[in-house]
């Protein structure tokens, strides 16, 4: 990536999607600086901006914002207050990435993702095969099943969508995996992330099509 006035450097890029109509060479591009002299890349790449605006390209942003809007009291059919919200729980053969307790004491685990694939208004996910994401959701559906509370929750960081859809073309298998959950009481919410060259905010809640 070039930067004026320091040439050519190498960023870190925190995604290991496919990264789909968001990585256009040339687009212009935002990076974060970190200040620990130990990393071996000190930038981090978090936002390209593209035709249809900026899209957010750091998967750590989402986990973080789902966390705040969790403890805020911000996220539609959630407790305003008293809820609290632990990282990245094992369950099974995985790691999830939230848990949350009701003020009544239910424990309600949470899978965050994070979208960056619009196209004619769908957000979509997942941009590219995903074996380790279809693993999640066979976690969750079997939280579901057994009684317990479960929920996937895509964020989506990029504008233009009107409602969330699984990628089916892209990732058949994580398609019907997601259909299960959802059959299995699977909580599947989507939301949008506000972006802007400084901030970065909780958005609209999507509609699901499934």
């Amino acid at each position: 990536m070039e930067i004026e006035g320091l040439g050519t450097v190498t960023a870190h890029t925190p995604n290991t999607g496919a990264m789909l109509d968001c990585s256009e060479p040339g687009r212009p591009v935002y990076l974060s600086l970190s200040p620990n002299p130990n990393r071996k890349y000190p930038y981090s790449w978090e936002m390209i901006a593209m035709p249809d605006g900026l899209v957010g390209v750091n998967t750590a942003l989402p986990n973080k914002l789902a966390s705040l809007a969790f403890s805020m009291g911000t996220v539609p059919g959630f407790p305003k207050e008293g809820l609290k919200v632990e990282s990245e729980r094992r369950v099974g053969r995985s790691r999830l990435d939230l848990l949350l307790t009701l003020p009544d004491g239910t424990q309600v685990f949470v899978e965050v993702k994070n979208s960056t694939l619009v196209r004619d208004g769908v957000a979509l996910f997942p941009d590219a095969v995903s074996q380790r994401g279809k693993r999640h959701l066979e976690e969750l559906s079997a939280l579901a099943a057994s009684g317990r509370r479960a929920a996937l929750l895509v964020m989506v960081q990029r504008s233009g969508a009107r409602h969330f859809s699984p990628a089916d073309f892209i990732d058949p298998a994580w398609g019907k995996a997601l259909r299960e959950a959802a059959a299995a009481g699977v909580e599947i919410l989507a939301h949008t992330v506000d972006l802007s060259l400084t901030e970065a905010g909780f958005g609209p809640a999507l509609e699901i099509r499934l």
